[in-house]
This record gives structure tokens, sequence and C-alpha cells, in this order.
């Protein structure tokens, strides 16, 4: 119970932070004795001393809040220029024309090499936005994690007068971040974040844990609990392929038995996957921003914007979503969307074609049969509104818990396809239970 306390408390400061990507797993905090407390009051009042007066508060000088609150030793940090600096940890990027240079290096306190790198940033800049050049327009953040990378040191911290970001960047990995806000972490709701920044970044442990419980050792076990992440959601997606096909199975109920006529158990269960696979797909692209963002996109065609519609309707009216429809041809429209483009219109979506998303491929998904003439019109399957809700919250919470489509590798992708393999759909001759 005490360890369960132990992550709660972990996931509370985290969900406040709002990770992105993979960055810090509450087991693997709990696991290295890393513990949150209650209160940051005193931490907090150290941190006011250095803000400026402004508003919202900002830092006044970086790296003096690096080394006098977080703690950093500065027999540690090293810069460029000085004997201790490594090449290394210079990249050149010569078909970009460009030249990565961290502006800090801090050294492990045990092993003669570096564990985390800094980069400052200036006054009020979003380290999200691109940067104005020539060859390479990339944003400060995304060069930041081209250096890590390339240096082959996967931590790294991002710091301004507004804010604190810890990047972790394996090579060959997906990266993540934590952003700590500091006006965020000035106010009396935002101590736990202090806390968190404490937590990781602090003097404790990057220089006085032993092996196994600083920083970049949680960083490491962090990834290793993915692995138990994609057996969850793997059980849960089978359990979605079961939900689908129930609620087929009711929508051919009331359709007469025409929606499923003459399809075979084979073609059923393959219509079905298919199904679970693109919306699979679509939550991996929307989290990595790899679809649109705009207004239209959300309020009509995000599967992520059509899950927070579904649970919002779920709690004003719990007792009537398995007789609401309207979802599921919403995602039919967005799976079309995918395959044919928006050429009609904007062109901003272009034609991707291919077999995931063809319509063609599973016609009874959109309501049409053997019988009906190429291009009549659609009667678009009864699949009530509560059966979409149940697949996506499959897909998309685990134990309770919003689950990040962005911190899972294509080998995480690939394990759940595997594990929806070797399936069958029969039907039953009489009556079965």
């Amino acid at each position: 119970m005490a360890e369960d306390l132990a992550v709660l408390a972990h996931r509370e400061w985290l969900g406040l932070v709002q990770p992105v990507g993979l960055v810090v797993a509450p087991d693997a905090l709990v696991d290295a004795q890393a513990q949150i407390q209650r209160s940051y009051l005193t931490e907090q009042q150290g941190l006011r001393e250095h803000l400026t007066d402004t508003v919202p508060p900002q830092l006044r000088d970086p790296r003096d809040f690096l080394q006098t609150f977080l703690g950093w030793r500065d027999r540690f940090i090293v810069a460029p220029g000085m004997a201790t600096w490594d090449p290394a940890w210079t990249v050149a990027v010569p078909e970009l024309e460009v030249v990565l240079e961290p502006d800090l290096a801090l050294l492990d306190p045990v092993l003669p090499r570096a564990q985390l790198l800094v980069q400052w940033l200036p006054a009020d800049t979003d380290p999200d936005a691109a940067q104005p050049h020539e060859r390479w327009t990339a944003s400060r953040h995304a060069r930041f994690e081209r250096l890590l990378r390339d240096a082959e040191i996967p931590v790294g911290v991002l710091c301004g007068p507004d804010l604190v970001r810890l990047v972790h960047a394996p090579r060959g990995e997906t990266s993540g971040w934590l952003t700590f806000r500091i006006a965020d972490m000035a106010t009396v709701a935002g101590r736990p974040i202090l806390g968190g920044l404490l937590l990781l970044l602090g003097r404790e442990r990057l220089f006085q844990m032993p092996d196994g419980q600083r920083l970049p050792d949680i960083l490491t076990a962090s990834r290793r609990y993915q692995a138990t992440v994609t057996e969850r959601l793997a059980d849960q997606v089978l359990q979605a392929l079961w939900d689908l096909l129930g609620g087929f199975q009711a929508a051919d109920d009331q359709a007469h038995g025409e929606l499923l006529q003459g399809q075979g158990g084979d073609d059923i269960y393959g219509g079905l996957l298919h199904v679970v696979l693109r919306l699979v797909f679509l939550l991996y692209a929307e989290e990595r921003g790899l679809l649109p963002q705009d207004d239209a996109w959300r309020s009509g065609y995000s599967v992520l914007g059509l899950h927070e519609r579904l649970r919002a309707e779920a709690g004003l009216w719990p007792d009537t979503m398995d007789q609401r429809y309207g979802a599921w041809a919403q995602l039919l429209a967005t799976f079309r969307l995918l395959h044919d483009g928006d050429a009609w219109s904007t062109g901003a979506m272009p034609a991707r074609h291919g077999v995931l998303f063809n319509p063609d491929r599973w016609p009874f998904l959109e309501g049409r049969v053997a019988a009906r003439q190429a291009g009549e019109l659609l009667d678009v399957p009864k699949l009530a509104d509560g059966v979409v809700l149940r697949v996506l919250d499959r897909l998309l919470l685990l134990g309770g818990e919003r689950l990040s489509y962005r911190t899972l590798d294509v080998e995480h992708i690939g394990s759940v396809y595997e594990s929806l393999m070797g399936f069958r759909v029969g039907r039953s001759e009489g009556t079965a239970v």
C-alpha cells in the first residue's frame, strides 16, 4: 500500500508537468527510492530569491540558479574552452552547415564522462518554435536533441529565464522531455512541480546517490518499464477487438442480418482487425504531430478529439450511450480522408492510399454489401457510441491513466499487432451464450 501511495504521488506531479514522451516512470522513481514530499514551502521561498519582480516571474541568472538552488557543484561543471572540455561534445552537421555545441557539460562524479549537457535559452524564447536558417529551420529543442544523440550523451537540460526542460534522447530511440516552468513553480499549486525538479535535477540525485539511483539510471530504468506498459496495452487492444465485434453483431441484428450477409468469419475478423490498427495508427500519428492541428481536424476528424467528446457525453448521459450514434460515421470519414486526401478542398491532406485505409478492402465497415452498386449511398452501420467509447477507452487508458502513444516505439506497436494474430471469427449454427 505504501508503494502504491508513493507511485500515486509521482503520478500527481508528473500529471501537472504533462511529460511529452517517456521520461521517467513512477515505478522507476519508487525503485530508486525517490520520494516526493508533501510540502516544499521552504524550497519555494528559496526559489523566490532567484526570481525577478516581473509578472510572470523569471530567473535572474539561470546559471546561478543551477549552482546555488539545485546545488550543482562547480568542480563538475565544464564549459567550452576549458582543458577538461571533450571535443566530442561539439557536433558538426556539415550537410546543414551547422555546428552544435552545448554551453555546459555536467560531469559524472564517479566516471570520466558527462552525465548531461546544458543549453541556455534566451529570455521569452519558445524552444519549440522554428528558427530562421537557410538550410535548417529546426527548433532549438530539435537541434538540442540532435546534439544529444550525435554526442551520445542522452540526457540534457534546456534552461532559460522562464523554464527548465529535462530532455532524454537516447540514440536510436524516441525522445521525451519534462518542462518545469518557473512561473508555475512559484505558485502554491506548483509546489509539487518544484518538488519534481529537485527530485530529478537536485544535488542529491546527481552527485550523492549510489549507482542505480541517480538520474541517468532512473531514465534508463524507465525505458524498461515501457515493456510492461506494452504488454498491458496488447491485452486491452485485444479486448477492444472483442468490443468491436460485439458492436457489429448488434448492428447486424438491427440491419436484420444484411450488414454481415455473405461475410465469412475471416472477412469479419480481418475488417475489424484493420479498424483497430487504423485507430492505433491515428493515435500514434496524432500524438506525434504528423496530422493537422487545426480546428477543423480537431472538431471533425481527430480520434483524440472524438474520445474527449464521447467521455464528456458519457458523463452527461451515461445510460443512453448505447442508444446514440454518430461516432462511427465520424471515424469512417477520418479513414476516408486518410486514404483519399482532401483534394476537393484545401489540399492540405494529401491522398495516402495504401491497404490499411482502403475503403474497398472491407466495404461492410461502411455498410456497403455486395448486392449494392458502386457509388450508391451508404447505410452507415449503427455502431453505438458506447461501443466506440469502450474501444477508445481500451486504447487510451491504462489503469485509469491516459496512455501517451508518443512514448511507444515502432517495436511496441509491432508487438501490439502480433498480439492480435492467430484468432478467428466463427458463426454459431444455433443458440449460443
